[in-house]
């Protein structure tokens, strides 16, 4: 199976970037373009939701927004999930679907009916959590439906092209186009500097989690994880920074463990002379920088508020929501007050279709995931979420080995921050394209020498 876009289908692909960046109407057509190669494959299919994200993503300075609440998005999903379905045996009568897949419709089947049951508005909770089952059941199914050369190949795609989301922001450092939402973050051709932090931590995570992972890591490696890490700090999102960081670390304590190998075997890159190498220069580097170094990193984790530690920043921008969250979660700790629902519902603002009346969109806005879930689904939808996550982060130790856990990990912590993991119409999509590929990858397991 030959997973690089053939001439004609890479033509498709061209012209759905084209008309993405011309005007709104011609927007909505480039998500129609990218619907119809989805149907073309798992591979395709895969390609196609993570250009919904970059489309959906895009800064309004360099691509108009598409209207009306970006349909587009969801006809990319409905297409996805279709092509996924229809290569999953369904058709023949000889359906096989993966213990993580199963896990994941069960999962959403359970907040659809809390949703029916206690959600003050229904159609916005039953809206957000179909689409949140389908991403990513589709997801998984389509990640785990390839064979391991196969994805490796799609992986490798994923990772070169925020590599080359990357680069294409570099030029703008110097340009009010760059720092356009707030004049101080950087956001390069994405709409919001925390949208490219995030996107920053999940490439560099991936990036230094490689060069552990690796026996004789490239130089390109190392170059594009200090990059990395630079971009995240300009672009001011303090979260996205310390899971990307944490990522790696507890990655590397935590996973041979949990993958049932030695470290020398599960950290092969800890020999390598070019990570010492790094890891001296970055030492002396810092050492020189000192003051203005300090000054700096004071300036990234204070993010231009008076608080003197990591404790009270987080307070600061996370404190009230957080209140809220708990004054809820107090008041209905077993029902929760309805998935995907603002913690005041009074306050949301709910988009909707104006021929059909269909919810279009219900953006909230929640800082930390596990309050948010508690908050929302109570506690046996809680318990329930936390299984699904510890299903799904043992198999990307033992499949995926490092670098697939450290990519997990830091998507799980990005969402003490902000909260996307459900929200596969904005940036959870790429953290959901991460995670599947994370949870079903086998290069590890069904490595020589190696056990599942």
């Amino acid at each position: 199976m030959n997973l690089r876009p053939q001439h004609g289908q890479f033509a498709v692909l061209v012209a759905a970037l084209l008309t993405r960046l011309v005007s709104a109407p011609n927007a909505n057509v480039s998500f129609m373009l990218i619907a119809a190669y989805a149907m073309l494959g798992r591979a395709q299919a895969i390609h196609a939701l993570a250009l919904s994200w970059l489309f959906s993503m895009l800064s309004p300075g360099i691509a108009v927004e598409a209207t009306p609440g970006l349909v587009g998005r969801y006809v990319v999903l409905a297409a996805a999930a279709v092509s996924v379905f229809l290569r999953s045996g369904m058709v023949l009568r000889h359906l096989a679907v993966s213990w993580p897949v199963l896990a994941t419709l069960l999962l959403g089947a359970s907040l659809v009916a809390h949703s029916l049951m206690f959600s003050p508005i229904p159609d916005v909770s039953v809206l957000k959590a179909l689409s949140w089952t389908a991403a990513t059941a589709t997801l998984l199914s389509a990640w785990s439906g390839l064979g391991v050369v196969e994805q490796d190949v799609l992986a490798r795609q994923v990772f070169g092209g925020l590599t080359v989301l990357l680069l294409c922001s570099l030029p703008l450092l110097g340009l009010p186009l760059g720092y356009l939402l707030n004049g101080t973050g950087f956001q390069g051709v994405l709409n919001h500097p925390q949208v490219f932090g995030q996107t920053m931590a999940l490439l560099g995570s991936w990036a230094g989690s490689r060069m552990l992972a690796e026996s004789k890591p490239a130089w390109g490696l190392v170059v594009l994880f200090g990059a990395c890490l630079v971009l995240v700090v300009l672009s001011e999102a303090r979260a996205a920074g310390i899971a990307a960081l944490l990522g790696i670390v507890l990655a590397a304590v935590a996973g041979n463990m949990l993958a049932r190998r030695s470290v020398r075997s599960f950290l092969p890159g800890l020999r390598s002379r070019r990570v010492h190498l790094v890891l001296a220069v970055s030492l002396v580097a810092a050492v020189l920088a000192g003051p203005a170094l300090s000054d700096r990193l004071g300036e990234y984790f204070s993010k231009r508020t008076d608080s003197t530690n990591l404790a009270e920043a987080y307070g600061a921008s996370r404190g009230a929501l957080i209140e809220g969250m708990w004054t809820n979660i107090q008041a209905q700790p077993w029902r929760g007050i309805g998935f995907g629902i603002a913690s005041v519902a009074a306050d949301m603002v709910v988009d909707r279709d104006p021929i059909l009346g269909l919810p279009t969109g219900a953006a909230i806005e929640k800082g930390v995931l596990p309050l948010a879930v508690l908050e929302e689904v109570g506690v046996f939808g809680f318990v329930a979420v936390l299984l699904w996550l510890w299903m799904l982060i043992r198999r990307a130790a033992r499949g995926g080995g490092m670098t697939a856990l450290a990519v997990f990990v830091t998507a799980l912590l990005m969402n003490l921050g902000e909260s996307v993991l459900f929200s596969p119409g904005g940036f959870g999509m790429l953290s959901l394209i991460l995670i599947g590929w994370a949870a079903t990858n086998r290069k590890e397991a069904e490595a020589p020498g190696q056990h599942a």
